[in-house]
């Protein structure tokens, strides 16, 4: 049994603006890239390794309950999707969302019986206040950019059992990548870990990330009869004020380098019950043993090579206390089946400094410590028109956050879908022809415009014409979907007028653009 431990945590409670309990949900077809930055390292690329919702649609949230909506609006359980995610969610905007597609809960993240998701903080950023994100029964997830803070199992409000990010119940292939991770106390304080993974959890990388102010770092496994997690990797975080848990091994297989541990207060990686630790390349100051195996007599085992100890103090050897140190010497090897590149051990605060936690421009190391900043994972699926294509329109799609009309619709369709910017939904006419229009407030002026039919229709669409809503006055016509140039014109409402088709005809998308 682990003993009590006394927490020396002076940490405040940062005070954050609540935001609004409405979220927007949209496909950003100007977004420079649908996919997180970069790639996946460590042990998430094993196993098939770890895409999150690369090839799949993008959309926007600013609250929980969005990101809910979001999974459930998806074809299936398993669809590519990618959530952008800015502003501050938190428990009064974060509702449970039902549908076919996804099993939420109200008060906590829930990406539980779901694959292929990536969450990504974007814009002034994405800060999860006193929620945390529960992933269970799930697979190939990223999380980047975030900021998960306060999240409490006692007290007021609770969520996810007290963990920043949870894991749990046949999880496989997790990448979580520049997130910042922070309590302000310990259990005693109703916080629990940070970064927890048990029941069958494996192929985890947390990477670049931020962790500090809180009685637990996180842990690999519940109990040390619960062995079934493991192939973690572990590399270029900072812990910092943590009491213990930097992280808890129990079975397994760890990979840990090129860390950066400041004020560890009672232990740090704790390796227990068969674990197997790679250590490399960490720098540890001011901390106390911080490699080992305590609070048990369940033998855990560490490979060490080029780590650097900074005013670290050790503790006596006992019967539940096997300090690695003073002088931390190697009782196992690890084979590490990736590759990857070491810092330096001396350039490790700098370079952590650099790269670790969100809102760091995702900064990255390559083993020169130097930050440098990865290319954004391309999707093939992003609407964004390619700029070496002269018949796809270029620039902000105007379309989004207009209004829309039209004459009458088919049963499942609306107006608002053409200007949503997500290709899963649509507008139909309630016959064979019918019209769509995109207004405004104020006159806005339009050079083209793009007709994206939905999946299943393509070609459907025949003879058209634009029309001027304004004036009545047609602005050109011609037959099937795709771009369209207009003579720029200065007006509040534009009309496509479908006057011909085959089949039922779908929009997807009526984009508008200035030129």
């Amino acid at each position: 049994m682990r003993r009590p431990v006394a927490l020396r945590l002076n940490a405040a409670l940062a005070t954050l603006a609540v935001a609004a309990a409405t979220g927007v949900v949209l496909s950003m077809p100007e977004a420079a890239s649908a996919a997180a930055t970069g790639s996946a390292t460590g042990y998430a690329t094993q196993n098939g390794g770890t895409t999150g919702g690369a090839g799949g649609t993008t959309v926007r949230a600013t609250t929980g309950t969005a990101i809910h909506t979001a999974l459930c609006n998806r074809a299936s359980s398993s669809t590519p999707i990618t959530i952008q995610v800015e502003g501050t969610i938190n428990h009064g905007n974060t509702a449970k969302v039902s549908g076919n597609s996804c099993n939420t809960a109200a008060g906590v993240i829930e990406l539980k019986q779901i694959s292929n998701v990536t969450l990504v903080g974007v814009g002034s950023g994405a800060v999860f206040d006193q929620l945390g994100i529960h992933i269970r029964e799930s697979s190939n997830i990223i999380i980047q950019n975030v900021t998960v803070k306060n999240v409490k199992k006692s007290g007021s409000p609770t969520s996810n059992g007290g963990d920043a990010i949870g894991m749990e119940s046949d999880v496989r292939n997790v990448w979580v990548d520049h997130t910042t991770l922070e309590a302000s106390g310990g259990e005693s304080e109703g916080y629990d870990g940070l970064f927890d993974m048990k029941d069958n959890t494996q192929y985890v990388t947390l990477s670049y990330s931020t962790l500090r102010n809180s009685g637990r770092g996180g842990l690999v496994g519940s109990s040390e009869t619960e062995l079934s997690n493991g192939y973690i990797t572990y590399h270029h975080n900072l812990y910092e004020n943590i009491d213990s848990r930097a992280p808890l091994l129990r079975g397994g297989i760890a990979h840990i380098y090129n860390n950066y541990y400041v004020k560890l207060n009672e232990s740090g990686i704790n390796s227990r019950a068969g674990a197997r630790a790679k250590v490399d390349n960490n720098y540890f100051k001011n901390s106390k043993d911080v490699l080992g195996t305590f609070y048990t007599d369940a033998a855990g085992y560490w490979q060490v090579s080029g780590n650097t100890f900074d005013n670290v103090t050790w503790s006596a050897k006992g019967s539940e206390n096997n300090p690695a140190g003073p002088d931390p010497k190697s009782n196992t090897t690890v084979s590490i089946p990736y590759s990857y590149s070491l810092d330096n051990a001396s350039c490790v605060p700098a370079i952590v400094a650099a790269t670790a936690g969100a809102n760091k421009g995702l900064k990255v190391s390559d083993g020169s410590c130097s930050p440098t900043t990865p290319t954004p994972t391309p999707d093939p699926t992003d609407p964004t028109p390619d700029p070496t294509d002269p018949t796809q329109p270029g620039g902000t799609n105007l379309s989004i956050g207009a209004g829309s009309d039209g004459s009458s619709k088919a049963s499942g369709s609306s107006y608002g879908s053409v200007r949503d910017g997500d290709m899963s939904t649509f507008w139909s006419p309630a016959g064979s022809t019918g019209s769509i229009s995109i207004k405004w407030g104020t006159a806005t002026s339009v050079s083209k415009v793009n007709i994206r039919e939905a999946s299943g229709s393509t070609g459907a669409i025949g003879a058209w014409k634009v029309v001027n809503g304004d004036t009545g006055a047609v602005l050109t016509s011609g037959t099937g979907a795709g771009a369209i140039t207009v003579p720029k014109t200065s007006l509040k409402k534009i009309t496509f007028e479908i006057t011909g088709s085959s089949g039922t005809p779908k929009v997807a998308e009526f984009e508008t653009y200035a030129g």
